[in-house]
């Protein structure tokens, strides 16, 4: 079974970026649906963006612009480029791989906007 792990989380002032990397320890070029989530304290966790296979990808709306994912199917990393971060952004984000049969979660990666 595919595992997954999240890194590039941190510390970061408004305005600025960071990328995230989720890191699968197997193949992830057939996997459907993979993609990012992420939970604020004392809220659900929520959808941020996906990305098939095929390479559609899917944004929340309120990162669209601002948040680019991307998946290194040779690498069998799932990346999100974050630009122009805002304290709302601030939460524990979660990497996702999703099939028909299952749905995987890494183990989150904090992020921190704050001056």
């Amino acid at each position: 079974q595919v595992q997954l792990v999240e890194s590039g989380g941190g510390l970061v002032q408004p305005g600025g970026s960071l990328t995230l990397s989720c890191a699968a320890s197997g193949n992830i070029f057939s996997i459907p649906t993979m993609g990012w989530y992420r939970q604020a304290p004392g809220n659900q966790r929520e959808l941020v963006a996906t990305i098939t296979k095929g390479g559609t990808k899917r944004y929340a709306d309120d990162v669209k612009g601002r948040f680019t994912i991307s998946r290194d199917n040779a690498k069998n990393t799932l990346y999100l480029q974050m630009n122009s971060l805002k304290p709302g952004d601030t939460a524990v984000y979660y990497c996702n791989a999703r099939s028909i049969s299952s749905s995987l979660w890494g183990q989150g990666t904090q992020v921190t906007v704050s001056s």
